[in-house]
């Protein structure tokens, strides 16, 4: 029997380790975390259960493509169905609320610019109706259940492929300032990072849009435990906190040393960040052009997540909301007058009876403020102030919150390093106007492979799954393998 490993249990890494497995591959997993999900994943304090992954999962429509890789990887079951919000985000301001539903009604159109404006993204969101990711399989690869992606899927996509140019061009900040009224402007900036381009904003905003992007009871954990569940159940091994520290060349395999011993495989398949992995995983980082262009090209989204659990009943306030602070948010040297909080007292389980869950992201290139931070033993003083500054600053919204938090959490850039051994703590690459993004190659030399995100565009669980999908099909066609999806 051939045998594979691979070197991290995210998404991408789990995706590809059950079509392997499925194909007769045995393959071993190795992950230097306690559990599987990688960056895509939740977890618990005195009682609260924090979700720092999942927003929505786009595939979780049944009519979607994607949705049938879900359901091969065992990551959507019967004990984590789906729940569809709507609406998608509610602006909280001075004035009171604005929501915004899938089909975009709640938006206060009050003149001829608005008006325009909500017809051009209408548009555009009709363009990409029937846009999904192909999911096929490689040519003269051996499958045993063929998927195939029809001419007519490809002419029904052509809309969205005419109008990709305009929408590149521009950031998703300057699609929304088409609207005259402010607070649908910050409404909008709700659904991506508003610097990112405008084609990731319509092709987010349009899976909500047709009815898709849902969340999955349990959330992130819960999805990544199912397919950990799914890989052992068909045979596969995975091995929790045990990091790689070297892959390296034995006569003609490659080779991965642990803590304790050497591995050897016919297939050895990075699925950790290949930005880290070029220069940390190998007894020489990788100098070829791609490194390279990597190196000089690629850049992250990063983030600080804060978590909060309330001993107060917020049922009455929406599920996702975009917050207008009365005043600025200072946090890591940046400053924030909006921020999304996403509300999950309707999640069961996720706290006590009578209490909710909060939790915000706030983006922006921190790392080298965090770092600098703990080199100088500020971090902890610094990460207690932002906390404190948050709470303080979201009570004014939601009076609540105030004199009822029961506990808290922060991670930094440097968490998610820390954990997961992400490029300098991101969880995605950044993808701006007229930028290109420089990935890693599915295969890099006979016998390994790259996965995951730095190998597809942008980032988020679809590219992540689409990308592990692509490298077990890569791998089993190099093998000889026939390909089981199912």
């Amino acid at each position: 029997m051939r045998t594979a490993i691979i070197i991290g249990a995210g998404i991408s890494g789990l995706t590809a380790a059950v079509y392997l497995q499925r194909s007769g591959i045995q393959t071993l997993v190795l992950e230097k975390a306690a559990g599987p999900g990688g960056v895509s994943t939740s977890w618990k304090r005195k009682g609260y259960t924090f979700e720092g992954g999942i927003h929505w999962l786009i595939g979780a429509k049944k009519e979607i493509p994607l949705h049938q890789v879900w359901l091969e990887t065992g990551a959507l079951q019967e004990n984590n169905p789906v729940h569809f919000k709507d609406p998608i985000y509610t602006l909280v301001d001075e004035k009171g609320t604005m929501p915004m539903f899938r089909d975009l009604h709640g938006l206060e159109i009050t003149g001829f610019r608005d008006r325009l404006a909500l017809w051009r993204l209408r548009f555009h969101l009709a363009c990409f109706k029937h846009f999904h990711q192909p999911i096929g399989d490689l040519r003269g690869l051996k499958v045993r259940y063929p998927k195939s992606f029809s001419v007519w899927e490809y002419v029904k996509m052509l809309s969205a492929v005419l109008v990709t140019p305009f929408l590149m061009a521009q950031s998703a900040r300057a699609y929304a300032g088409w609207f005259k009224n402010p607070r649908i402007r910050a409404l909008l900036a709700a659904v991506v990072e508003p610097d990112i381009n405008a084609l990731s904003f319509i092709y987010t905003l349009g899976t909500f849009n047709v009815g898709d992007s849902g969340y999955p009871k349990g959330g992130s954990l819960h999805m990544a435990q199912n397919m950990a569940s799914t890989f052992l159940n068909c045979g596969g091994i995975i091995r929790y906190q045990t990091p790689a520290e070297k892959i390296f060349l034995e006569g003609k395999q490659w080779s991965v040393r642990t803590k304790n011993e050497v591995l050897t495989a016919d297939v050895v398949i990075v699925s950790a960040d290949a930005r880290s992995a070029i220069d940390t995983l190998f007894e020489e980082p990788l100098q070829d052009g791609w490194a390279k262009k990597m190196r000089s090209g690629l850049r992250t989204t990063q983030c600080m997540f804060l978590g909060v659990g309330v001993r107060a009943d917020l049922s009455s306030w929406p599920r996702s909301m975009q917050i207008v602070l009365p005043r600025q948010l200072k946090a890591a040297g940046r400053t924030y007058k909006t921020i999304v909080v996403n509300n999950y007292v309707t999640e069961e389980g996720y706290a006590p009876e009578g209490c909710s869950v909060i939790t915000c992201l706030l983006h922006g290139p921190t790392y080298a403020y965090w770092k600098s931070a703990k080199e100088d033993g500020s971090y902890a003083a610094k990460k207690n102030k932002v906390m404190a500054d948050f709470i303080e600053a979201i009570s004014e919204m939601i009076p609540e919150i105030k004199n009822a938090v029961a506990v808290t959490d922060m991670a930094t850039p440097l968490t998610y390093e820390r954990y997961c051994s992400t490029f300098e703590g991101s969880y995605m690459t950044d993808w701006p106007p007229f930028r290109r993004l420089y990935h890693a190659p599915v295969r890099y030399r006979e016998g390994l492979y790259f996965t995951g995100q730095r190998t597809a565009y942008s980032g988020g669980l679809p590219p992540a799954a689409q990308s592990g999908r692509t490298t077990a099909q890569t791998v089993c066609k190099d093998l000889g393998e026939e390909f089981v999806g199912a």
